[in-house]
């Protein structure tokens, strides 16, 4: 392999790793904007109360992401079987 084969399978790597877990992100990120704002409006100082709720939220964002997390994953084990079996 040369160096500019690693850095290609490096690259579509991090690009897979990116759009796998930016649906998650994206809802961890809201929950906890929204969960803020609510404390901000509220007075209510409490630490561990973005906890519970952004789990929860994350858990659901994956059982209904994960079909096309699944699908990501898959194509790119693909595109890197097809690598190797390349030579």
């Amino acid at each position: 392999m040369t160096g500019a084969e690693v850095l290609d399978v490096a690259k579509d790597s991090i690009f897979t790793l990116v759009v796998v877990s930016s649906p998650l992100m994206l809802v961890g990120l809201a929950v906890g904007v929204a969960i803020s704002l609510f404390q901000a409006l509220t007075q209510i100082q409490e630490m561990t109360l973005v906890f519970v709720p952004k789990i929860l939220a994350i858990f659901a964002a994956m059982l209904l992401a994960l079909p096309f997390m699944a699908d990501a994953l898959q194509s790119h084990m693909a595109r890197i079987a097809a690598r190797i079996i390349g030579g």
